[in-house]
């Protein structure tokens, strides 16, 4: 055996090990280990590492190729480490009863159990995060009442085309596609609608637009955990769903009944995230927990789902929104982005840890009469 087959046997067995934090499983758990060879540098041994996640990893590598040199250090022996990350998203288990979308990777909700805590703030941050990742992303906002993404994204005032009178073309911003009733009806008109007229609307703006491949719809929910909502939860075929809160007691009283809601309907919860969670003055710096503190952890542990991120209140963060340039899009370099952008890659990870829909896989019979 050469010294050079001794040191990627010896790294690899090392590497197999390593726990990633987004994962929470090592890389051999994970399967994202792929070719390690080492190749002889005049100065140094450089060791190619390509890995493979089930989420989108285009900025991923800044952030775990320290922390792979320094976990695999003892073995690396002077050796340089060229990584390689690819991703291979998949589908994901939808509800029984349910088929998943024919284009459509993984629907995933984000919901509330109450209005006000940032819902569609995040969840056009998160579809934006996660196209910025690497990965091809829809954005379909289901709040009738107020929908809120055309401004966020925009796109106040554009109007999608239907090429054949049946189907719309989703419009596009900022690499996301985008669908919203907002599109269709004049931004002062109330939508004076009952719950059996809105969930035929959003299955209608659902299965009847013409989306292109995506790895992830997000759907931005309406708020609270009525009739609508759970029809919804019914209707659409989602692979999985993430509860918005605030510290605050009386919204967390709200964000665990949205929670018990997807479980009775059998969508499973990815984590919960806390909004609003920490205030750091823009002009002297202070740091307080205006609404509380701790009261997505608390609820998370209660649950037995994860943290997927704790975000800040932040002055700029709604100016962004109300500009059509959400964070994660107007200042990506921001300690405020980084906050969504991690909040994304532990959401996408959650999922890819979870059961993938091998119903594409198979060929569709049909039975006919001879």
């Amino acid at each position: 055996m050469t010294q050079s087959a001794a040191t990627a046997g010896a790294i690899r067995a090392k590497l197999s090990t390593y726990v990633d934090p987004y994962l929470g499983q090592t890389l051999e758990q994970a399967k994202a280990i792929g070719p390690l060879t080492v190749k002889s540098g005049a100065e140094r041994d450089v060791i190619d590492i390509e890995l493979t996640f089930g989420f989108p990893v285009a900025d991923y590598a800044a952030e775990l190729l320290p922390a792979l040199e320094s976990y695999l250090q003892p073995e690396l022996g002077g050796a340089a480490i060229a990584l390689v990350l690819k991703s291979n998203i998949t589908a994901h288990a939808v509800q029984k009863t349910l088929k998943p979308l024919a284009n459509v990777k993984n629907v995933i909700a984000v919901a509330s159990g109450k209005g006000g805590v940032g819902k569609s703030t995040i969840a056009a941050n998160l579809a934006l995060a996660w196209a910025a990742q690497g990965a091809r992303v829809g954005l379909l906002d289901a709040d009738i009442y107020g929908p809120s993404q055309p401004l966020m994204m925009g796109l106040a005032g554009a109007k999608p085309e239907s090429p054949d009178g049946k189907h719309l073309t989703p419009l596009r911003a900022h690499g996301v596609e985008v669908m919203s009733i907002g599109f269709m009806v004049d931004s002062e008109q109330p939508m004076a609608w009952r719950g059996p007229m809105v969930t035929q609307a959003l299955t209608q703006l659902l299965g009847e637009t013409n989306w292109g491949e995506l790895d992830y719809l997000v759907v931005d929910m309406p708020p609270g955990t009525g009739d609508i909502q759970l029809t919804l939860a019914q209707r659409v075929p989602v692979s999985g769903a993430v509860i918005v809160t605030t510290p605050q007691d009386i919204a967390l009283l709200d964000a665990r009944k949205g929670l018990k809601m997807f479980e009775k309907v059998e969508v499973r919860v990815l984590g919960v995230v806390e909004n609003m969670s920490v205030h750091v003055c823009s002009n002297c710096g202070h740091v307080e927990h205006i609404f509380g503190s701790g009261g997505g952890a608390r609820m998370a542990e209660q649950y037995g789902v994860h943290l997927l991120g704790e975000l800040p209140l932040d002055i700029r963060i709604r100016q962004d929104a109300d500009g059509g340039l959400p964070t994660v899009v107007a200042e990506p370099g921001s300690s405020r982005a980084r906050s969504y952008f991690q909040m994304a890659r532990r959401t996408a990870a959650r999922l890819a840890t979870l059961n993938k829909d091998y119903t594409r896989m198979f060929p569709k019979i049909t039975v006919e009469a001879t």
